[in-house]
């Protein structure tokens, strides 16, 4: 049983690490070989010069000036200068509503902390419960509301404290989604002008045996929407293409690397090995073997490209349709087009950053099997995952390590490694043991098909909550293997419930404020480090990096991952929520966590995160609905421990607490959701009324011809092919109809067309008639 002594040896360890991060950066920092790690988004931004490049040899490399060490934690006033409508010109409102997520945190935990220590602790404390009982506890535990006696009156204390914390949780909920609203709705109006405003995603368009799909989206759409059509462009299954070319890459910066080296030392001609990552295998020349490999793959793409040129079976039945206003995209993507409900479906087209070109390949009668086939298999793994946890926690602990090696018990016992283990070792072994959890769960999202990254991410978030929730915290309260705790949920009532795990919620703050410092306190100063970053970017600026260009490739500057630190976030929610009546001891390691995220991110976001998409922050309501449901799960489980403390009194009015905050959600789901759902009507005409007012003569169409194209099409790094992918951008004639039914179309198709497809055959048609 951990002691407060041990829960500050364990802090001492986690916070001497994390001042071991922030001294290690604050010096690495302002090294000049080091200034692409720390600052790549202002080199991206071009606002920042490369000080390698002026001033002494030495002083290209090393900082001697020895003034900026004496001001080496000036980043963090810094960090909170940029006022907030910069920083999102500057970095995006994805990225300031992140933050938002933390500063919502210190608001709602900061005053729960001071109530709980001003009138829960002393009420906790005084009691004598613990003293004359015959069980094992520590101070921690007196400080907990197991030290208050069964049947006390000073249960309605907790009663009285839970509706106060509830009521103050709703409060600053219902603020900030109203503040966060407000922020998208003026970002959509002030934003410039994007491709997405004026497209729509159109899905499981219907086979049509005279027609193509290119023709028969531009039919549609200049029957059902003919004032407002501009193009569309029709989606390919390019998969194979791509993974060709994306080979080639690979193998031309080989390439490179070898002839840069052969260039450094022209007497030596590099060689290489053909198996097992150059390992094994036949000794070759290595700029012949990878010249050789790189004309072989330019054969095989050119023939991808006339084959899929040539096949309609690699078009999709899907398009990108843009329309000449965003009032008339806006229609479109909010209503539906067909009298059948389960073809021409129409949604916003996400981003053209934000696309996620693999999935659009996927046919869309598959992709309920696929959801289907993800969500069992998402069940399992959450349930099975209980096994390898348990036995990691069993084994990070005193008792387990004493039974796995009993020769090292004397060395258990010694003060320092005792509290070690108890302090720290159990936090450490479980987040080691997730590591990997949040990429299996990103390929699970990818194989359901959805069609965008920031999709992908909200999908994987919302799985990696599930599983946090279950295995980590559940998992973490509940003793006993993974199957003995899926037997005792199937076989308890749905009341027992709320009490089994509320009668073992006290007993696990200790773990719970090891895991938040191990976790919170030095992984939070560990992201600001960006160690791995830091290692890649010299090894390949060493190896590969020639031009100034390769320089700015080898720069790592990432992007917030939604979908492994927002849950993350959530669980601190659900242990501060849970926490705050039963045991509030942890309430100032939590916020302690939250503020120290909200300036390292809020530093990381003006100085090195580059967002890969910005989705006008559509991921607020899921981020609600979750502490929603961490505060419904803490008025449970505290309902669960007060039935079992035999305060028949004050638990029924308990139940009044989860109705009320139900209420509450669904309030504000109806209030403020639909402003990160649909798009008004009234905004979109407002903003297309000022831009023809600014720009009268604006070519839309041109603004839009290259938006959409799949980017093994768009780019320009397949030098061999440069000529063809311009062919490929090339605006297509399609063919008048055949049918009969088609006949009224508003305005010949061979006239305007707006359909855009990189077919040959259409290109060498109009080249030679």
């Amino acid at each position: 049983m951990a002691t407060l002594s041990d829960i500050g040896v364990a802090a001492s360890i986690n916070i001497l690490s994390a001042l071991a991060f922030f001294l290690a950066f604050s010096v690495l920092r302002i090294q000049p070989f080091n200034d692409r790690v720390y600052f790549p988004k202002w080199y991206l931004k071009g606002l920042r010069n490369d000080p390698l490049n002026s001033g002494a040899l030495s002083q290209k490399f090393v900082n001697l000036d020895w003034r900026s060490y004496l001001s080496f934690l000036n980043w963090m006033p810094a960090a909170l200068k940029m006022p907030e409508p910069e920083l999102i010109d500057h970095a995006g409102l994805d990225s300031v509503v992140y933050l938002r997520i933390y500063w919502t945190g210190i608001k709602i935990f900061v005053p729960i902390a001071i109530g709980a220590f001003s009138i829960l602790v002393p009420v906790n404390w005084t009691n004598r419960t613990l003293e004359h009982s015959n069980l094992t506890y520590s101070t921690i535990d007196k400080l907990s509301i197991s030290n208050i006696p069964t049947g006390s009156n000073r249960f309605w204390t907790h009663l009285v404290m839970a509706y106060v914390f509830t009521l103050w949780t709703c409060y600053v909920l219902k603020q900030e989604y109203e503040i966060v609203a407000s922020m998208r709705l003026h970002f959509l109006a002030a934003e410039q002008r994007r491709p997405d405003q004026f497209t729509v995603l159109v899905r499981n368009v219907p086979p049509d045996p005279d027609e193509s799909v290119g023709q028969l989206v531009e039919h549609f759409f200049l029957v059902n929407h003919p004032e407002f059509y501009l193009s569309s462009q029709v989606v390919y299954n390019a998969n194979k293409l791509s993974g060709l070319v994306d080979d080639k890459k690979k193998r031309k910066n080989w390439l490179d690397y070898y002839q840069l080296k052969y260039t450094r030392n022209p007497s030596k001609k590099p060689t290489m090995k053909t198996r097992l990552l150059g390992l094994w295998g036949k000794k070759v020349d290595a700029i012949g073997y990878y010249t050789s490999k790189i004309e072989k793959l330019s054969e095989e793409i050119f023939a991808e490209r006339m084959k899929m040129a040539k096949d309609p079976k690699f078009i999709m039945p899907a398009a990108f349709v843009s329309f000449k206003t965003r009032w008339a995209a806006a229609v479109c993507a909010q209503t539906q087009q067909s009298r059948n409900p389960t073809v021409w479906l129409t949604e916003w087209a996400p981003e053209p950053r934000d696309v996620y070109w693999d999935n659009l390949a996927i046919p869309f009668v598959s992709l309920t099997i696929r959801r289907l086939v993800v969500s069992v298999a998402f069940f399992f793994l959450t349930f099975f995952f209980m096994i390898p946890i348990a036995l990691v926690q069993s084994l990070a602990n005193l008792e387990g390590i004493e039974k796995a090696v009993p020769f090292l018990k004397p060395v258990i016992e010694v003060k320092a490694v005792k509290a070690f283990i108890q302090g720290f070792l159990p936090g450490i072994a479980l987040k080691l043991f997730l590591i990997f959890l949040p990429s299996i769960l990103m390929l699970m999202s990818k194989f359901e098909g959805f069609s965008s990254i920031s999709k992908l991410e909200r999908r994987s978030a919302s799985r990696f909550y599930v599983f946090q929730f279950v295995n980590v915290f559940l998992g973490s309260i509940i003793a006993g293997t993974a199957f003995q705790q899926l037997n005792n949920f199937i076989h308890q009532s749905a009341d027992e419930i709320p009490k089994t795990v509320g009668v073992s919620i006290p007993m696990k703050a200790t773990f719970f404020i090891t895991y938040i410092m191990v976790d919170g306190w030095a992984g939070v100063a560990g992201e600001i480090l960006r160690l791995k970053p830091l290692v890649m970017y010299h090894l390949k600026n060493f190896f590969l990096v020639k031009t100034v260009k390769d320089r700015k490739e080898a720069m790592d500057p990432g992007s917030i991952e939604f979908y492994t630190g927002e849950p993350q976030i959530q669980l601190y929610f659900i242990l501060g929520l849970v926490y705050a009546v039963v045991s509030p001891i942890i309430l100032p390691f939590i916020i302690v966590f939250f503020g120290l995220a909200f300036l390292v991110h809020r530093h990381q976001i003006i100085n090195v995160y580059n967002q890969e998409y910005e989705s006008a922050a559509a991921f607020w309501p899921d981020v609600h609905r979750r502490i929603i449901v961490a505060l419904i799960v803490s008025q449970l489980l505290l309902l669960g421990l007060l039935s079992t403390k035999e305060a028949a009194q004050s638990t029924p009015l308990l139940i009044a607490l989860p109705v009320l905050t139900i209420c509450f959600h669904i309030f504000c789901k109806g209030r403020y959701e639909p402003a990160f759902l649909r798009y008004p009507l009234q905004e979109a005409k407002m903003k297309d009324t000022l831009e023809r007012t600014r720009e009268p003569n604006l070519n839309l169409k041109e603004y839009l011809q290259r938006a959409y194209i799949h980017p093994v099409f768009k780019n320009g790094d397949d030098s061999d092919c440069d000529a063809d992918a311009e062919e490929w951008e090339l605006k297509t004639t399609l063919v008048p109809t055949k049918r009969t039914s088609r006949k009224n179309t508003p305005v010949p198709s061979i006239k305007s067309s707006g359909s855009t497809g990189p077919l040959l055959t259409d290109v060498q048609g109009i080249a030679n008639p």
